[in-house]
């Protein structure tokens, strides 16, 4: 399958990162999800029902990263790839985070993970 879904530069504000004031002030972080999907369903039926709503991704993506006080970018991005395999039971997806202005002289910073349903069937 090569369809897929993306959400690109999601911008949210959470605490994230190893120093103390990473530790009390929220920072912006950029969430890219390639949520690989079959969408000829709803490429053929036109109806909702038969496509999968990220609008719903992106409101359970959003409250996941705002509500967490993870240390790494790659916990966090971890925890995304697990909610839309595991809950919204997207085959595949690649989620990417990053830390705008975490490094001097770079833009950005950041991680790129991917994952399948292989990697949860355990429940890890």
């Amino acid at each position: 399958m090569q369809d897929y879904i993306e959400i690109r530069d999601l911008l949210v504000r959470t605490i994230i990162g190893v120093n103390d004031w990473e530790r009390r002030d929220r920072q912006d972080v950029l969430i890219t999800l390639r949520l690989y999907t079959d969408t000829r369903a709803a490429g053929q039926s036109d109806r909702i029902e038969d496509a999968l709503n990220y609008r719903s991704v992106t409101k359970r993506v959003i409250a996941l990263a705002e509500e967490s006080r993870f240390y790494l970018v790659e916990k966090l991005a971890e925890e995304i790839a697990r909610l839309c395999v595991v809950e919204f039971g997207v085959p595949r997806v690649q989620v990417w985070v990053e830390k705008p202005g975490a490094l001097r002289f770079a833009r950005t910073v950041g991680v790129c993970i991917e994952r399948t349903r292989d990697d949860y069937r355990d429940g890890n």
